[in-house]
């Protein structure tokens, strides 16, 4: 007997990658860094400050969301929350194409 919630469930690897930073990240992020989060781990070295802010959008888009506002739909971009020394993050949702 099949149970009413037992679907199949797709989600993806999400890679977050520094596209820029200016001024001096406290934490020591460079352009260039990767974290990957798989759904049991973080692998990389991720400020708590800017994790917090976009992992959201890492929950969303590891679980299908769409974004009609993103050229692409599998890559997105977030700034750190610190404006004073703003890092940029690359979010893409990994896909098998």
């Amino acid at each position: 007997m099949e149970k009413a919630n037992s679907r199949e469930q797709t989600s993806y690897q999400i890679e977050v990658k520094v596209l820029s930073q200016k001024g001096t990240c406290s934490f020591g992020h460079e352009e260039g860094d990767r974290i990957l989060f798989d759904g049991e781990r973080v692998q990389g070295r991720i400020c708590m400050s800017a994790l917090f802010s976009f992992i959201p959008k890492v929950y969303a888009m590891r679980f299908g969301a769409k974004f009609p506002w993103l050229e692409d739909p599998d890559v997105m971009t977030h700034a750190c929350p610190d404006a004073a020394n703003p890092v940029v993050f690359e979010i893409r949702r990994l896909c098998d194409r």
